[in-house]
């Protein structure tokens, strides 16, 4: 895992020196906060975030793996993301290590949050025993496999050798 220190990150509240205090009210459940309502929905429901792709290279992937004893039940997989799925971008199942993946694994293409929420929650539940990374795209490879990965499942270690090779002049 990256260290997080090795990175900066933009502090949560940039604008809050002009917002209103948040109410301490409770709701009825009597655990969580009473939000009040927003003036609009944030962006992050439309578009990702910056430095996350919105191009056609897709803002999330997620890569599914698998071990030799496992690629019966990924390929079924495979093949019921592509029919349920059919608008995220599927690649082939690579059943030897391919780039920082040291293992079996194939690769789905995230184009919108809306495609998130619905594919990533979906995944939580069908993924069986399979092992996912969910990561983002930007212009930072190394960081996006490692410091800004989620992980189902048992955490695959990658080779991220890789990445600062393609860094170095």
């Amino acid at each position: 895992m990256a260290d997080p220190s090795a990175y900066s990150y933009p502090w949560p509240l940039d604008d809050s020196e002009k917002l209103a205090p948040l109410p301490n009210e409770r709701n009825d459940d009597g655990k969580s906060y009473y939000n009040p309502p927003a003036a609009r929905k944030s962006t992050a429901y439309e578009e990702f975030q910056h430095p996350i792709s919105n191009s056609s290279r897709g803002g999330f992937d997620a890569h599914i793996y698998f071990f030799p004893r496992q690629i019966e039940f990924a390929a079924a997989l495979w093949e019921r993301i592509r029919r349920e799925f059919p608008e995220l971008r599927i690649y082939q199942v690579w059943e030897k290590p391919v780039g920082p993946h040291p293992i079996g694994m194939f690769e789905v293409n995230i184009f919108s949050p809306s495609q998130f929420g619905a594919f990533i929650s979906w995944l939580v539940i069908n993924r069986g025993p399979l092992s996912v990374l969910v990561h983002p795209n930007t212009d930072e490879e190394e960081r996006d496999h490692s410091q800004r990965a989620t992980w189902m499942g048992e955490k695959i270690p990658l080779d991220l050798s890789l990445f600062k090779t393609r860094r170095d002049p």
